[in-house]
């Protein structure tokens, strides 16, 4: 896969995103597109419309036109790269299409984007079946919808839209926040190991729902600790720490340890042990399926950037939350990063 596919889905259906129209979807449904688990299949299982898939189909076209589905984005951003994703279909899939994305206010109804100045980040290209086609986008704009145009007809199993989210500063000044929401901008840089499942699934929306919606490592044989390193959606004043161990009933970590730093420049951050690394949360007895909040202490409270956290010795961790501020240089940086795009 593409380097692109490393980042956050901002059209996953749980990332908030939903397919708000469609042009035909007289064989299967069009909010299938956005499904978070890989697609499905099994033979010779016909419902009332004929073989049953797991994915956006419609009807074979008779004359001119094509076929498209329009995707309100869950988290906003710029977008790095599509994947148009065939899997299943082999001989009624579309053998082209093209993706189109606009920024628009609020929450507009599908009519109200007919005049919405859209732009082709996808150009008419052709589709193989059965197939994870990728495209790198290469306008770093903004966005919150995209529509997928698919010539003329077809099934299209899963459209993932990845890229860079940027909050609207709109929703998060002036308030309590969680500042490691990957819907608020916050991102893993680094981690130890992803095994089971990656950390940027710690900070994603809602609960999770089940033992693999988390982060979850390797069984570690030999010495040492796992840890990941979050960058936060910007500098802010974190004042309760929730680790999550929901769902991890026999591999939950033992302990747990969150360190900051407030390091706002282009340089690579300073190793852990260094004297900029300052202790949020020190190391603290974990449960399974349990999740914990832990209010910081007045001394503990400091402007920080990113946070590493520490588990003992490994284990997984459904949700990392960092409730807290942002300072008023991290709100200024929001605004310039909603104006103009990701630093």
């Amino acid at each position: 896969m593409s380097d692109f596919t490393t980042l956050p889905d901002l059209a996953l259906r749980t990332n908030r995103a939903g397919v708000i129209a469609a042009s035909d979807e007289s064989f299967e449904e069009r909010e299938n597109l956005i499904n978070p688990w890989e697609p499905r299949f099994a033979e010779h299982t016909f419902g009332p419309k004929g073989q049953e898939y797991d994915g956006w189909e419609t009807r074979r076209h008779r004359g001119p036109g094509h076929d498209w589905a329009l995707i309100r984005l869950g988290m906003p951003g710029v977008i790095r790269g599509v994947v148009i994703d065939t899997a299943w279909f082999k001989g009624n899939y579309p053998p082209f299409a093209s993706v189109q994305a606009c920024r628009a206010p609020g929450y507009p109804a599908p009519a109200h984007l007919d005049s919405a100045d859209w732009v082709e980040i996808v150009p008419r290209s052709a589709l193989g079946g059965d197939a994870k086609n990728e495209f790198p986008v290469s306008d770093a704009r903004i966005f919150t919808h995209v529509r997928l145009n698919i010539y003329p007809d077809g099934g299209v199993a899963r459209l993932r839209v990845h890229g860079e989210v940027v909050p609207d500063p709109a929703l998060l000044t002036g308030l309590t926040v969680d500042l490691a929401a990957l819907e608020n901008g916050a991102r893993t840089v680094g981690c130890s190991n992803m095994f089971y499942s990656a950390p940027d699934n710690m900070l994603a929306p809602g609960l999770a729902r089940n033992q693999a919606d988390g982060w979850e490592t390797a069984r570690r044989r030999g010495d040492g600790n796992d840890w990941a390193t979050i960058r936060l959606a910007c500098q802010g004043t974190p004042e309760l720490i929730e680790i999550d161990t929901t769902h991890l009933l026999f591999n939950a970590p033992g302990q747990a340890r969150v360190l900051g730093i407030d390091h706002g420049d282009a340089r690579p951050l300073p190793p852990v042990g260094d004297p900029a690394w300052f202790e949020l949360l020190p190391e603290t007895p974990l449960r399974p399926d349990t999740p914990h909040r832990f209010r910081l202490g007045r001394s503990a409270i400091r402007q920080a950037t990113h946070i590493h956290l520490d588990i003992y010795p490994d284990g997984g961790v459904a949700r990392l939350r960092v409730r807290g501020a942002l300072t008023a240089e991290g709100e200024a940086r929001l605004r310039v990063r909603w104006a103009e795009g990701v630093e």
